[in-house]
């Protein structure tokens, strides 16, 4: 059995969770609304505040998608109430970030200036020159952006100039020794 799966969800206050004939799973809470629809073996049971998510049987494919299911619901319901964000570093001299209106706007050493627009999902903040914070409720949406914001210029692993996440830990390399 999976652990993942076997797991309640607890709904929190404020918080309302609708199940529909298709597994659409419709969760809408203070930070807004997110739907979704899930695979049509599984069970989602609510009751007394919880979701309980069951499997039809035990094969390789359902077991898989047992906690897979568990998770995207979880994942949607802290979506709504707390929110998800990522953090991204610039590094690299005269590498810098502003917002202008609803546009992040990144000066990353081309020629000319990358400019990135705030989707109506997608919060941009830009807290100081060298620092990016990417806000929402849908954890998936989140990641793909800032993953497309750090696409721009990735960390290089010589100086360390780039666009990384705050957790990263860039692997320096040694360069040339030059000659004696």
């Amino acid at each position: 059995m999976s652990r993942i799966g076997r797991a309640p969800v607890t709904i929190p206050e404020g918080v309302t969770v609708t199940v529909d004939d298709h597994n659409t799973v419709t969760v809408k809470g203070p930070k807004g609304s997110i739907s979704q629809t899930l695979h049509p073996s599984m069970k989602i049971s609510q009751k007394d505040g919880v979701l309980q998510v069951e499997r039809p049987d035990d094969e390789k494919e359902t077991r898989s998608l047992h906690g897979l299911t568990r998770a995207l619901i979880h994942n949607m319901v802290i979506g709504v109430t707390e929110g998800f964000s990522k953090q991204l570093e610039i590094n690299g001299v005269g590498y810098r970030a502003s917002k202008e209106g609803k546009n992040l706007v990144m000066n990353l050493g081309f020629s000319h200036q990358v400019v990135v627009p705030e989707t109506e999902d997608i919060q941009i903040e830009v807290p100081d020159a060298n620092h990016i914070v990417i806000k929402g409720i849908d954890k998936q949406k989140v990641g793909q952006f800032a993953a497309e914001v750090r696409k721009k210029r990735p960390p290089e692993p010589y100086k360390g100039k780039g666009i990384k996440y705050d957790y990263e830990h860039i692997r320096r390399k040694v360069g040339k020794t030059g000659a004696k």
